[in-house]
C-alpha cells in the first residue's frame, strides 16, 4: 500500500474572509510507516488528517491510495472505503456507553455485516492488555483502558492504515505513555501503518518519520 498526497490544500471562505487551513501539502506514506505530524492548535494538522483519511474533501490537490484518487469516489463509495481500509483513533474515545468493550470493538465489522476473526481479536486484545475487560461497559473502565478499546476497534477490520488524532489528549501522562507504548507495539509486532497527529513533542519523537505543520505548511523533520 502506498498513499500519496500532492499539492493538497483546504481553503475556507472567500475574499477578505479567506482562511487557508492547509497549503499545498505533499506527503508519501508507505506500508509499515510510523509517522507523526506535530503542530500547535490551529496549525492545520487535524485538517490534514481529515483529508488524508477521506473524512473531508480538499479544495485542490489529489490523494491516491495505490494510484487511485479516492476523491473521485462518491460519498457512499468513500464511506465503504474508509470503513474497510482505514482505522481511526480519536482524542474522544467515542465508545457507545450501553455496549460492552467487546461489542464496541466489533461494531465496525457488524456494520459491514461481517463476523470477527476470533483468533485475531484474541491476539489484538491480549496485545493491548484488555482481554480480561471485554465484558465491561465503558464506565467500568479507566480512561487508558477505554482508549485501548478504541484502538482495538480501529484495528479489528485489519485496515491498511490507522490515523490517530491526539490519541493521548484526554489522558494523564502515565496513561498516555502506556497508550503510546501500545501503539508502538502494534506498529512493531503487527506491522501496521500509523499516522499520529499530536501537539506533544514526546509523542511525536516516538515515530519513525516526523513532520511539523505550521500555518498550514507541512515539513518533514530531518532525522539526521
Amino acid at each position: 500500500m502506498q498513499i500519496e498526497a500532492k499539492e493538497l490544500s483546504k481553503v475556507y471562505g472567500n475574499g477578505e474572509n479567506t482562511v487557508t487551513a492547509l497549503n499545498k501539502a505533499g506527503l508519501k506514506i508507505e506500508a509499515g510507516d510510523f509517522i507523526s505530524i506535530m503542530g500547535p492548535s490551529g496549525s492545520g494538522k487535524s485538517t490534514l488528517l481529515h483529508l488524508l483519511s477521506g473524512l473531508d474533501r480538499p479544495t485542490s490537490g489529489s490523494l491516491t491510495y495505490d494510484g487511485r484518487n479516492i476523491y473521485d469516489f462518491n460519498d457512499k463509495e468513500l464511506s465503504v472505503f474508509r470503513r474497510r481500509r482505514i482505522g481511526f483513533i480519536f482524542q474522544q474515545f467515542n465508545l457507545l456507553p450501553v455496549l460492552t468493550a467487546r461489542e464496541n470493538i466489533i461494531m465496525p465489522l457488524l456494520l459491514d455485516k461481517k463476523q470477527p476473526d476470533e483468533a485475531y481479536l484474541s491476539q489484538l486484545t491480549k496485545l493491548l492488555g484488555i482481554d480480561n475487560r471485554l465484558t465491561h461497559l465503558p464506565h467500568e473502565l479507566s480512561g487508558g483502558q477505554q482508549q485501548r478499546v478504541a484502538i482495538a476497534r480501529a484495528l479489528v477490520t485489519q485496515p491498511d492504515i490507522v490515523f490517530a488524532d491526539e490519541p493521548t489528549g484526554n489522558l494523564d501522562s502515565k496513561s498516555g505513555g502506556e497508550v503510546m507504548e501500545m501503539l508502538q507495539n502494534i506498529w512493531k509486532k503487527m506491522g501496521k501503518t500509523l499516522v499520529i497527529i499530536t501537539h506533544d513533542s514526546r509523542v511525536a519523537c516516538m515515530a519513525k518519520r516526523q513532520f511539523t505543520i505550521i500555518d498550514g505548511i507541512l515539513s518533514e523533520v530531518d532525522a539526521s
